[in-house]
């Protein structure tokens, strides 16, 4: 019995010590760190426009971006928050969306076009009438300081967004307001 107990407290040992392999961004994390920075940009959905804001950051050793978006929909205020990565095993960019309007996480995979510099994600989330449908988000970067970004519902086109990147960087550590942020008019 006492070997036994010996031989399960050195395995433990053993794989206590044992140390997963270092995960290191790779080149297709590049495009998402192009993206650091802080965007302005105006939203049109549904014949109205309004101003937004995005404050992208690569987080958690450059393998991670986030994202914190600001706008308005009509008058109540809306944020959302993205995480994307690049998955080296499905060979796909992945993307989790949350936001102010929905419980459910919106969950997306797609691909980038080094050539046309486009990122294409797709993923399900609820339509206007509750059940899921397939959505498209399809952003082009027309150069490092602009982009497009487009949102599909099938081909009806749900969305569209022109953003420029503003001269403000993203602030580091905690903000003095304790409020949502606002959009930038």
């Amino acid at each position: 019995m006492k070997r036994l107990s010996m031989g399960c407290a050195l395995l433990f040992a053993g794989v206590m010590v044992a140390q997963p392999p270092e995960v290191k961004p790779g080149p297709e994390h590049e495009v998402l760190k192009g993206l650091a920075g802080t965007w302005v940009g105006k939203m049109k959905m549904q014949g109205m426009e309004n101003d937004c804001r995005c404050v992208y950051r690569m987080e958690c050793g450059g393998l991670w971006l986030t994202s914190n978006f600001t706008t308005k929909m009509g008058e109540q205020n809306f944020q959302g928050k993205g995480l994307d990565t690049y998955d080296a095993a499905s060979k796909k960019y992945k993307s989790v969306w949350v936001d102010s309007m929905s419980t459910k996480p919106f969950i997306m995979e797609g691909t980038y076009d080094a050539a046309t510099k486009t990122m294409t994600l797709s993923g399900m989330m609820a339509g206007p009438d509750g059940k899921d449908a397939m959505h498209k988000i399809v952003t082009k970067m027309e150069d490092k300081d602009t982009m497009t970004s487009k949102m599909f519902m099938g081909d009806t086109e749900v969305f569209t967004i022109d953003y420029k990147r503003s001269a403000e960087q993203p602030r580091r550590g905690k903000r003095k307001d304790k409020g949502d942020p606002k959009p930038n008019p």
